[in-house]
């Protein structure tokens, strides 16, 4: 099992940037794919990127390709996502997640408790 805790969300004007991270517990973060996933209220909760455990493959979502950049340290057990020319529509509560291999769907096993991005005009 591995417990995940979000940070790094804030306030932010349009084109800005933003870095979250994710620091997982214990000494198997390594075996685990990382994604990151946003939500707002009343839609569903969205794919926007994916790192395999090695970190060698990544993956985005088309909205937010070229502009925004995931990256781990497994050595530090944490997965980042570097947020940059971030736009209003950017604005969403952003969760961590876990799973055995690396995945482009919601089917992650472990959540983080979510950090939240606005971005104004």
């Amino acid at each position: 099992q591995v417990q995940l805790v979000d940070s790094g969300g804030g306030s932010v004007q349009a084109g800005g940037s933003l870095r979250l991270s994710c620091a997982a517990s214990g000494r198997t973060f390594s075996r685990y794919a990382m994604g990151w996933f946003r939500q707002v209220p009343g839609k569903e909760r969205e794919f926007v990127s994916a790192i395999s455990r090695g970190g060698s493959r990544t993956y985005y979502a088309d909205s937010v390709k070229d502009r925004f950049t995931i990256s781990r340290d497994n050595v530090k057990n944490t997965v980042y996502l570097q947020m940059n020319s971030l736009k209003q529509e950017d604005t969403a509560v952003y969760y961590c997640a876990a799973k055995s291999s690396v995945d482009v769907s919601t089917n992650y096993d472990y959540w983080g408790q979510g950090t939240q991005v606005t971005v104004s005009s």
